[in-house]
């Protein structure tokens, strides 16, 4: 008899272990939202790079300081680049007009010569030709007079046209030479590397003495007083961000106060491997202090709704049917959604009891 009290005793325990877990929907506030992560850049922000390979001769500025366009930051190493803008100086000045100016002054000097030459011989022949007109002197001296003619005359011609190529050529050569000593120059100004805006210096990455490229990142430059949140959207989610939409943010450095922001900038290009959209934020108040590079947790709200009729969503079976207190399986209708609400539209009164699943 004890024994038959006793099994009666476990399974009236048993069945009230069993009993079933119920809840009823209840009313109250809901905001969907699309979670995303993401860092904080300054406004105008940029990684700085060298043009040219070279070793660092010497850093100008240092972490924090504040820089202006223009201002150097690094100097490169470029002995063999100044020996070769020297070379072109050097080049440019010796193709000077001025300091060829012997070679046009002797070959205007060729030009007077050949044209008194060529005004004598002319006459003589003007002479020779009245002459054998009247009988006079014999077809040999009219023909000698004539070749000396035409001789004279071509070198005059030549001399010209010598003294006209020889301008050109030293005209040539001085443009061709001062071409050369501004790349030689521009060349020269590579080795130095300097600020794109106004700003201040976040990171500097390389240290005197090292050998840099133009693919190594020197240095993180800019604006410390604005701050942009930059952060990854799924491509499933990306169709429901629009301009303006508020964010509620979270920064990992600030743990117990909730930021607002709002979106100012959707890039229209998807990262292929994460498969997400970057979008761009701005605070609406900023915090006191802020760095580059900071990470934070972003909800961009979709709709919000003071009232709604709520139940957990681990209520629910597929995002469409509930369990009544009883078994009984009804299909219901899901408005808004957040990470542990649903808001039922249709198919559940506040009076019934659910069974989680």
């Amino acid at each position: 008899m004890k024994h038959i009290f006793l099994i009666g005793f476990v399974l009236l325990f048993i069945a009230c272990a069993k009993k079933e877990e119920t809840i009823s929907p209840t009313e109250g506030p809901i905001t969907e939202s699309i979670y995303a992560s993401g860092i904080l850049k300054s406004q105008d922000q940029y990684q700085a790079f060298v043009t040219v390979n070279g070793i660092i001769e010497q850093i100008l500025v240092k972490e924090g300081d504040v820089v202006r366009v223009g201002q150097p930051i690094l100097q490169l190493s470029n002995e063999t680049q100044k020996m070769s803008t020297e070379n072109a100086q050097i080049a440019a000045n010796f193709a000077n007009k001025s300091a060829n100016q012997g070679k046009l002054n002797e070959a205007q000097h060729v030009i007077e010569t050949s044209f008194q030459k060529f005004k004598l011989d002319s006459s003589i022949y003007v002479r020779q030709k009245n002459l054998w007109a009247q009988q006079v002197g014999t077809r040999i001296d009219l023909e000698q007079k004539e070749m000396a003619f035409l001789n004279s005359k071509t070198n005059y011609l030549s001399s010209i046209q010598r003294y006209r190529d020889i301008t050109r050529q030293i005209s040539f050569s001085a443009d061709q030479s001062k071409k050369t000593v501004e790349i030689s120059s521009r060349l020269q100004q590579d080795f130095t590397l300097r600020s794109k805006m106004n700003g201040v210096v976040f990171s500097i990455s390389k240290n005197k003495g090292e050998l840099v490229s133009p693919q190594m990142p020197i240095a993180v430059i800019g604006n410390p007083e604005a701050f942009v949140l930059e952060m990854q959207v799924d491509e499933n989610d990306i169709l429901q961000i629009s301009m303006g939409q508020r964010i509620i943010v979270r920064l990992d450095s600030y743990k117990n106060e909730v930021f607002e922001a709002s979106v100012n900038k959707i890039y229209p290009y998807m990262n292929e491997r994460s498969k997400t959209f970057l979008v761009e934020a701005k605070f609406s108040k900023a915090p006191k202090k802020l760095f580059p590079f900071m990470n934070f947790e972003a909800n961009i709200i979709l709709q919000t709704k003071d009232k709604a009729l709520l139940v957990p969503r681990n209520y629910l079976i597929g995002d469409s049917l509930i369990t009544l207190k009883g078994g009984e399986k009804r299909k219901v209708k899901i408005g808004l959604k957040d990470f542990q609400q649903a808001e039922i539209l249709q198919g559940l009164k506040k009076t019934d009891e659910l069974v989680k699943p």
